[in-house]
């Protein structure tokens, strides 16, 4: 557990440019076309607005500009929606990426790591929606069958006793949900590293987290907390500065002659400080959870699958046909085939010259 939550720290620090780049070229990505999308909204229903909001004296709300309204801000819902799980999607495939190039040490860049994300999207999204579909489903039944019982016993017409079955519902389902994602948690990591399909990922994490279950939900859940208590500690000085700037302001507007423009200017630092701070703690929590499954990802192939022998494999460089041993370079065996020079470069540089990598296993 220490090795894999380090891991993940030390992976965060060493690759912080590819990781902090891609998330903030997703998450701007996703802000401007819902604010474009919204704005086109308000736009096209100026005139619902007006007619829902801006009511004289005894004039009530039309049936009709509430539903047109609802119905132009749809489109803006929906982009939302699949904003937020396109950008999920790519974050997920983001930490397995730049863990299978730190686990052979080599280096990791923006255009490199988000054309690997991106080649992979489609089988990161597919796994990321099937997979919380299948969590999910147990608890969709309770909410599905729940709903109608809950309104049937506050109006009277069901009986009283549907509460209590709903709340041992829910008490059966959720931890079925919670082993279902458990199991499926390492899909991604599988459609990116191994470059598999949807279901073939879902099978495989399964097959991995098979015999493992505690372990990898335990070291799961620590490393969420520990992404929400890391954020938390990084957006509380940005708070504090930003009371620090309020206050004053909020304490002169108790004065006989308050001067707005010092509430203004007070509030909008408080609102920049917070929004800075969200951010770059945003960042960190949802950047460090998928290195902590990814590394259980490699973690698991090492135990089950002897992936080290791989791994060092792939990260030996190979001797050039000519070329002598020499002193420098003194002769070693490779487990995984012929003798090679051995890398003369220094043990603690992790950015060694590219190999290529094991074969796609799509077992």
């Amino acid at each position: 557990m220490g090795d894999i939550l380090g891991g993940a720290f030390s992976s965060f620090r060493r690759h912080w440019k590819p990781l902090v780049g891609i998330m903030l070229a997703v998450q701007g990505a996703g802000i401007l076309l819902v604010a474009v999308a919204t704005g086109i909204a308000v736009a096209v229903a100026q005139d619902r607005l007006a007619a829902v909001f801006d009511l004289g004296p005894g004039e009530s709300v039309a049936g009709e500009d509430v539903m047109g309204l609802l119905l132009a801000f749809v489109p803006v819902g929906v982009l939302l929606l699949v904003t937020v799980t396109v950008g999920a999607a790519l974050i997920s495939a983001l930490g397995p990426a730049v863990i299978q190039e730190a686990v052979l040490g080599r280096s990791t860049t923006f255009g490199a790591m988000w054309r690997r994300c991106w080649s992979r999207l489609p089988a990161v999204l597919g796994t990321v929606l099937l997979a919380g579909l299948i969590a999910g489903a147990p608890m969709l039944l309770v909410y599905a069958v729940g709903v109608p019982l809950v309104i049937m016993s506050v109006d009277g017409s069901g009986s009283p006793a549907a509460l209590f079955l709903l709340v041992l519902a829910l008490l059966v389902c959720l931890p079925v949900s919670v082993w279902l994602a458990t199991r499926l948690s390492l899909a991604p990591a599988a459609a990116v590293c191994e470059g598999l399909g949807t279901v073939a990922a879902l099978r495989r994490s399964s097959h991995l987290v098979k015999d493992g279950w505690w372990r990898v939900f335990g070291i799961t859940m620590l490393g969420y907390l520990v992404a929400g208590a890391v954020g938390y500690a990084i957006q509380m000085p940005f708070g504090f500065v930003g009371m620090a700037a309020f206050l004053p302001s909020m304490m002169a507007m108790g004065e006989s002659d308050p001067d707005p423009e010092v509430a203004i200017v007070g509030l909008l630092v408080y609102v920049i400080c917070i929004v800075i701070g969200g951010l770059i703690s945003g960042l960190f929590q949802f950047g460090f959870p998928p290195l902590v499954t990814a590394l259980l990802y490699v973690d698991l192939r090492m135990r089950k699958e002897n992936l080290a022998e791989s791994l060092i494999a792939a990260a030996a460089p190979t001797a050039p046909p000519t070329a002598p041993p020499t002193a420098s370079a003194p002769v070693v065996a490779d487990p995984a085939g012929p003798a090679g020079p051995a890398d003369s470069t220094d043990p603690a540089d992790p950015t060694p010259p590219p190999a290529a990598g094991p074969a796609p296993d799509r077992t």
